[in-house]
């Protein structure tokens, strides 16, 4: 019987444990914090400080996205030579289905939700599976056609066999420095998902974005470029009008949004569901039937020729660079804990009129912008500060290019308190 250690109790570390259970393998969970969820479900767990003594007899590491490549558990477990996997790495030693994989810096869940959905317009049993809340580890049991798996860097960084049929890289740019210690580092780790495919797998990525490109050339796979500004060669994207992919045909004034960034995940995903047997009718329901979640560019207020914008989700500099850039002139509200990233680009935007500095991030994005920047500290005085300087013909953006966890628990919560304060100053939506 083989003994498991699995770093980390939250969803993605029992979801292992589980698998692993029943799978007849002795497992540990460490995480420093007391886990009531873990001991209710009967695991043995250990708290508090590291401590090496827990590696004794160990066959597997599992490793959750919480502790970083240089933890000492990671570091020593591979130095007394125990393989370290992620969650996705040891749930795909279970599966026997087809696997479709997308990986990127931004956009990604919104690639993932697209594809499943178009499959499930299909007749296919299909879920979106993995970095979108719902870990690989509680779908290998039989009764699914494929599984659409969402892989962040953290996950694909430990994984050695992974081998999706179809995969997708919607963009690379710099993120998660402060866990992967490096951009080399980030970047290797997104490369990972194609690592163990071959020339009969299929790699989808946008052309209009350098690090997916750079990327996609290295790829073993047939490669098939997207963009959602024009239609590349060989590939998918906007024609006249129109969303082309293969033989599939939508008229782009049918979509829930014209974005490009829209366009291009809607691009990305029907190319990956055709692959696995969706029907051309079912990706046109799919995409047509389809809305980026909360918090991704999402309109909260209209009036005054103001246009209030929530893009919480852009949690880093190259995502809120594209929300950003989608507008003529911008107060854009920013900052936040920035995972050691470069934010200069941000605040000196041409189209950026006022940078308004929020949390740990606030003063120097400020100081960036120079006379531009305002510093409010706090969302609430963000948002009175916007209102006093924002006019006719202006956005004011929320795309703080950071994460939220220096004054929120999650992007969603800082989201929804923007949303909050503006509809308490302005009124509900209006057109």
């Amino acid at each position: 019987m083989s003994r498991l250690l699995v770093l980390g109790a939250g969803v993605s570390g029992l979801a292992a444990s589980r698998l692993a259970r029943r799978k007849g393998a002795s497992v540990t969970i460490f995480d420093e914090k007391p886990s009531p969820e873990a001991l209710a479900e009967g695991f043995a767990i250990a708290n508090g400080g590291w401590d090496p003594v827990l590696l004794n007899g160990v066959d597997v590491v599992v490793a959750s996205p919480g502790f970083t490549e240089r933890s000492m558990p990671i570091v020593e477990a591979l130095e007394w030579g125990i393989p370290v996997w992620s969650e996705v790495e040891y749930a795909w030693r279970h599966l026997q289905l087809p696997v479709i994989a997308i990986t990127g810096t931004n956009g990604k869940t919104s690639v993932t939700e697209a594809t499943a959905a178009m499959l499930d317009a299909s007749g296919l049993n299909a879920p979106a599976t993995g970095n979108i809340g719902a870990p690989l580890s509680d779908f290998t049991d039989d009764g699914y056609d494929a599984l659409v798996v969402e892989v962040s860097s953290f996950q694909l960084r430990f994984t050695e066999s992974f081998h999706p049929l179809a995969a997708a890289i919607t963009n690379v740019a710099a993120d998660h420095l402060d866990w992967h210690g490096s951009e080399f580092g980030y970047r290797s780790s997104k490369a990972r998902i194609y690592a163990n495919q071959t020339g009969s797998d299929l790699l989808v990525y946008d052309c209009d974005d350098g690090g997916a490109t750079e990327l996609a050339m290295a790829a073993p796979s047939e490669t098939y470029p997207i963009s959602g500004t024009h239609l590349p060669s060989g590939g998918g994207g906007v024609h006249e009008g129109a969303l082309v992919v293969g033989e599939v045909v939508i008229d782009i004034t049918e979509l829930t949004s014209q974005d490009p960034s829209h366009l291009a995940n809607l691009a990305s995903a029907a190319a990956l569901a055709l692959r696995v047997g969706a029907t051309g009718d079912a990706v046109v329901k799919g995409a047509t039937g389809y809305s980026p979640g909360l918090h991704r560019r999402s309109l909260v207020h209209e009036g005054n020729g103001i246009r209030w914008i929530d893009d919480s989700k852009a949690t880093n500099p190259h995502a809120a660079l594209s929300s950003i850039r989608a507008h003529d002139s911008v107060i854009l509200i920013a900052g936040g804990l920035s995972k050691g990233l470069d934010l200069t680009a941000m605040a000196t935007e041409p189209n950026v009129r006022v940078v308004i500095g929020i949390g740990e991030a606030g003063p120097g994005l400020v100081a960036d912008a120079g006379e531009r920047g305002r510093l409010a500290k706090t969302l609430d005085i963000a948002v009175e500060m916007a209102t006093q300087v924002a006019g006719r013909g202006d956005t004011v953006l929320l795309a703080p290019g950071c994460a939220s966890f220096d004054q929120f628990d999650s992007y969603a919560a800082r989201g929804e308190r923007f949303a909050e304060l503006v509809t308490q100053r302005m009124g509900s939506h209006s057109q």
